[in-house]
């Protein structure tokens, strides 16, 4: 008989937002990914649920995000927005494509 074993780390950091997601917090945005990449953090969930709006900044800051998580092995998720509003630019832009996103960070979490 053969055996083998396998370990996985699956650390997965999560990121809750409030208010709006525009230039003026796009950067502290941009901090925090890359200072959860730099300590080996490369699954990541940024729960926008309490986001009202999100602007050009805002969408430029997840994907960039997205890209260096990946760039790692990792990923960066999306929880959907509630507001109409926010969730529009996502829409209109196809960003709702590009991201996963899921309904809570429980679901995200569990389609990991």
């Amino acid at each position: 008989m053969e055996m083998s074993t396998a370990n996985f780390d699956m650390t997965i950091s999560t990121v809750e937002l409030t208010g709006r997601l525009d230039a003026l917090e796009a950067g502290p945005l941009r901090e925090m990914i890359t200072a959860h990449l730099r300590i080996g953090k490369r699954r990541i969930v940024v729960d926008l649920s309490k986001v009202e709006f999100v602007d050009s900044a805002g969408l430029a800051a997840l994907v960039k995000g997205m890209k260096d998580a990946r760039s790692q092995g990792g990923d960066l998720r999306l929880v959907s927005p509630i507001s109409p509003d926010a969730m529009r630019v996502f829409e209109l832009t196809r960003f709702d494509r590009v991201f996963s996103m899921s309904a809570s960070t429980a679901d995200a979490l569990r389609n990991w």
